[in-house]
This record gives structure tokens, sequence and C-alpha cells, in this order.
């Protein structure tokens, strides 16, 4: 124990110095990450600033090309009114260079001298410039240049003019006023400025930086009158830092980025104060070693509170037991509540299928006595054919006979159809979706209707077109449809002695690429509907109470029906002036090979379609 106490101001101190390496880990690190920002930010500034100088550079680079071929420069080589030529092009160029802000604008000829201009320089040589030059070249030439008197930078353009002869005539020049351009953005960064082919400072936004050169012997600037300066640089990571005291104006450690900008002939280079990034790496050292101090003084009383924590611990897994056992018995509980919503579907799902069903099967049941009559027509024609055939055959007349053989045979096909649709239309199946065609449908809810028709007197125009029309859904179902929108539509006007009902089939544009879709539309000419908003609502009629005409499901189970294949079904009113009466309209989708509804592709389904139509040929 008395050693302990000799030696436990080591403990301090060692903790003490490894929070010292773990503060100067976490500055170096932080000052390096804070540097990457700083270097991308500062980096798109500088790219800010060097789309702006090219941007307003390019607005006098196309304005020398343009102008470069205008007519009235193109008169300057009449000989015999060169006087007025040349007062109409000064005129020209005054108006350009006074809209444009330019400096001036001039014409040269081949020699490189002034023809004409917008200031008065008009004689001045600039055959020595290597914009001339380059210009006489056929080619655009760029220069920047101290004009006297005044002192004025300036960034020219040169833009060659071609004769008919396809050689160069001559130039027009556009002398761009770099002050006018650094007004605009002036302050509005860190310290930006631009280095000519030269290495001098030609463009920036700090004007105690202007024409300043670039050392030779290192990174850093030397100012114009070559006094010595201080610069001190050095790299940390990708990034270069230079240590400078210039300007009040100027950061005293900045971080120095630079771009090359070939379009401009020029160098773009900015410097960004760098102690914002250092005082916030000495704010997350200064925290970090807060935390590890904090660390350390809790170090200390761990032990202490080693029993109590660890009472604390018991008490909270007892308490985690229970809540496990708690959520255990809840999870029970929602996954026997799941199982019965999932058995309520079910049921549902069977309920709905079974009022599909009672309600065919109470459609069938006000259609039965006419299909009866129906039948049993055939039936007696048949018997009285047979049996005048038999008598025929005894008298030796086999002509006569076979007539009525033909009838007899003519008779059982129309029954064998009526037997089927009425057994399409009762089957109680879930049928594939696929290809059905519209007008076989609509065929054959017209020939279950037909004896309720004509006993009631309601007249059917319907007009199938020549072909088929393939839609998307299911026969039997969609048959249902049309049978209770028949039916519905005749009980409408059995309080009037005109009943009419009318069927139309039309296919809507599509766009390109699109599936085409069918509207079938049924209308009457009866009353109307009352409220149209509440016609597909479950059990709601307008036929008296206790009536033996149906429960108000015959619409509902139609809404259903449609909604399964995609498709919609409205009913609306049509206005007196029109003829009055509902109208009622199934819209579906238009059967496509590629949009068959699975992955499988069209020649299954097509293989699905075959097997389906020889099942429908066994029956």
């Amino acid at each position: 124990m008395t050693q302990f106490q000799q030696h436990r101001w080591m403990i301090p101190a060692l903790v003490l110095t490894v929070v010292m390496a773990i503060a100067s880990a976490v500055y170096e690190l932080a000052y390096r990450q804070a540097l990457d920002s700083l270097g991308e930010r500062s980096a798109a500034d500088l790219a800010l600033a060097s789309d702006r100088v090219a941007t307003q550079l390019q607005v006098y680079q196309e304005l020398a090309v343009l102008m470069a071929g205008h007519p009235t420069l193109k008169r300057l080589d009449r000989a015999d009114a060169r006087d007025e030529a040349q007062a109409a092009a000064q005129q020209l160029l005054r108006e350009v260079a006074d809209k444009t802000a330019a400096l001036d604008v001039f014409f040269v000829d081949q020699s490189g001298r002034v023809v004409v201009a917008a200031a008065d320089v008009m004689g001045r040589s600039v055959s020595e410039s290597d914009y001339f030059q380059r210009a006489m070249q056929g080619a655009l030439g760029t220069g920047y240049d101290v004009l006297e008197p005044g002192g004025r930078r300036a960034y020219v353009y040169a833009a060659p003019d071609f004769g008919v002869d396809g050689k160069v005539r001559g130039a027009l020049v556009v002398v761009a006023d770099v002050e006018d351009m650094e007004q605009t953005w002036r302050g509005s960064l860190p310290a930006v400025f631009f280095t000519n082919r030269g290495g001098e400072v030609f463009i920036a936004n700090r004007r105690e930086l202007l024409f300043w050169q670039r050392s030779d012997a290192g990174p850093g600037l030397r100012p114009p009158d070559g006094r010595p300066v201080t610069l001190r640089a050095w790299d940390i990571g990708r990034h270069e830092i230079w240590d400078l005291r210039w300007s009040p104006y100027l950061p005293e450690r900045a971080l120095h980025q630079a771009v090359n900008l070939p379009q401009i002939g020029m160098v773009g280079e900015i410097l960004v104060d760098i102690a914002p990034a250092r005082r916030l790496a000495a704010l997350q050292a200064a925290a970090m070693a807060g935390i590890c101090l904090a660390f350390g003084a809790m170090l200390v009383l761990a032990i202490e509170r080693r029993r109590t924590l660890a009472e604390a611990n018991m008490v909270l897994e007892s308490r985690v037991a229970a809540r496990t056992k708690a959520l255990s018995a809840t999870n029970l509980r929602l996954t026997r509540e799941v199982q019965e919503r999932q058995e309520a579907e079910a049921a549902l799902k069977r309920a709905q299928q079974d009022l599909v069903q009672a309600g065919k099967l109470s459609a069938l049941g006000q259609m039965s006595a006419g299909i009866s009559h129906e039948l049993n027509q055939p039936l007696m024609a048949i018997q009285q054919f047979a049996e005048n055939g038999e008598a025929f055959v005894a008298r030796g007349k086999p002509d006569l006979a076979g007539e009525n053989l033909g009838r007899i045979a003519h008779m059982a096909a129309r029954m064998a159809r009526i037997i089927k649709n009425l057994r399409a239309f009762v089957r109680n199946e879930s049928e594939p979706m696929g290809r059905v065609d519209l007008v076989q449908v609509i065929n054959s809810a017209a020939e279950l209707t037909e004896l309720r028709l004509k006993k009631d007197d309601v007249r059917l125009v319907w007009s199938p077109p020549p072909g088929p029309v393939y839609a998307w859904g299911g026969e039997v179902r969609l048959s249902q449809v049309f049978v209770n929108l028949i039916n519905n539509a005749a009980d409408a006007m059995l309080q009037q002695s005109a009943r009419e009902i009318r069927i139309t089939l039309q296919t809507l544009p599509a766009a390109e690429g699109a599936v085409p879709r069918h509207c079938v539309s049924l209308r009457d000419i009866g009353p109307g509907l009352q409220e149209p908003e509440k016609i597909f609502d479950p059990f709601y009629s307008t036929k008296a109470v206790g009536s033996s005409e149906g429960m108000g499901l015959g619409l509902s189970i139609s809404y259903g029906l449609v909604q399964s294949f995609g498709g919609k079904i409205r009913g609306v009113n049509i206005a007196q002036a029109d003829g009055g009466g509902a109208e009622f309209t199934v819209e579906l989708d238009g059967w496509s090979a590629q949009e068959a509804g699975d992955a499988a592709g069209p020649v299954q389904n097509r293989a699905r379609l075959a097997a389906a139509e020889r099942k429908e040929g066994a029956e």
C-alpha cells in the first residue's frame, strides 16, 4: 500500500499522456478532414470564378467571330465609296462597343493597320501582336495587354475575316475591359487571381495582387517592385498550404489551389483561409480530450460502483425476461388474430362466389318459364316431324322423309345451342382470364334473354361487327354481367308502352404501343336512374319492398366482376333532349398476347387458350 501511495501520481500522468496523444491524433485527423472539406469548397469556388471569367470573356469572343463577316465591314474594300464605308463601319463599331461595354472594337487589314475603329486609334499598327498573327493564320487570336494611357487591363480577341477567295483579308479585334468584369465579383469570393502565360497576375478580386509575378524559385508570388516577401509553403496530404504576411486583406495561412484554363490561356488560383479548419480541428481535439478525461474519472469510480451495477443488471435482466414473456404472449395473440383474419377473408371470398352463383340462379329462375317454352316447342316439332317422316317412309317417299329429318336436325341444333348457353351461364367454376370474344358474349346474353324480351315486348337493337372483338376477361362472368344489364333495362321499362334496348360496341383509340380498350354501351329509353351514385351499392333497389324481382345485388355483382377483369362500369342518365333513359358502359382492356398477364409470354398464353377451347369442345 505504501508503495502504491508513493507511485500513485504515475496513474494521472499516464492518463494525461494518453489523453494528449489521443487529442493530438484527433487534431491531426480532424485537421486533414477539414482541409479536405475546405478543399472541395474552394475547388468549387475556383471553378465558379473561372467559369464566370471564361463566360464573360466568351461574350466578346462570340462578338468578334460574329462581327468579323458583317456586310458593313465587307464594303471597306470598295474604292469608289471608301469614305462612306468607313463612316458606316465606324458608326457600327461604336454602337457595338457602347452596347457591349467593350473598350474598343476595330478592324485591321492584312498589314496590321487599323482601318476603322470605335475609338480614335485609326492608323495604328498591331502587326507585331500575337493575336493579329494568329488571326492572319485563319484562327481566333487571343491576347492581353495594359493599355496606355491609364494602364487599363484588356483582354483581346481577333477574329479573321475571309474574302471571297477564301483568304484572310483582315481581322476584327474586340478589346474587353478586364476591370469592368472584376466589378461584378470583386470581394464575393476568397482571394482569386488569374495568371497569364508569363506567370503575371492579370485578373484578381484583390487589387493588391495585380501584376505580382510567379516566383521562379518555387511556390508563391513576388511583388512587381521586387521587394522580398515572406512565404513558407508545405504540403498536408494532397493540399498545399501557404504561410504569408502580404496584406491585411489576405489570410495569414491559406490553402492554395490552381486550375489550368486553356480556353483563355490563363491559370486560375485561389487562396482560402484555413483558420476555420484549424479552429474546428482544435475544437474536436478539445472535445475528445474532455471526453477522455471524463472517461478516466469514470474509471476511478467504476470499481466502487461495480457491485451496484451488478445488482442493477440483475434487476434489469429480470425486467427484460418479464417484458420478453409479455411480448411473446402478445405475438401469439397477434398470430391467432392473423389466422382468424385469413379465415374470415377466405370465408368472404367463398360468400362472394356463392353470391355470384346465386345471382346467376336468380336470373335463371326468371328465365326458366321462357326457356321451358323454348325447349318444349322444338321438342313438339321434332316429334311431329318424326311421325311425318315415318309415314313418308311407309308410303315410299324418302325425299319428303329426308326433309323432315333435316328439320329435326335443325331443331336439335337449336336446342343444343340453348342448353350450351344455359350450361355456360349457370356453371360455378373459377374460369381463368384470357381472350374473350365480346361479340360472342353479347350474342349469348341476347339469346338467354330473348324469350323474356319477347314476352315483355322489348325491342333489342344490336348490330354485331363482322368479325370477333377480343377483350381480356372471363366469358361466363362477362355473360352474367350483360344478362344482368339487359334484364335491369327491361325491368325499368315495364311501366311504359315503348320499350327498346340498344347495344353498341366500339374500340377506343390507344396511344402508340398501348393496349386498346373496348366499350360496350347498353342504353334503354326508360325513366332513368333515380340515384346514379348508389346503383352499384349492394342491396340497393328501386323496386317495391317484398318484390320477387330481386334483392338489389345484380349491379353490385356486375360491378365486382368487371373490376376483377381490370375494367370499368358506369351508369349515367341520358338527357331528355337526347331521348332520355339510362346508359350503362362497360370498358375492358383489349386482348394482347404480350400483355396476357403472366411472365410466360405469348406461347404459353396460346397454349392455355387452346386448352380452354379443347375443354369447351369436349363439354
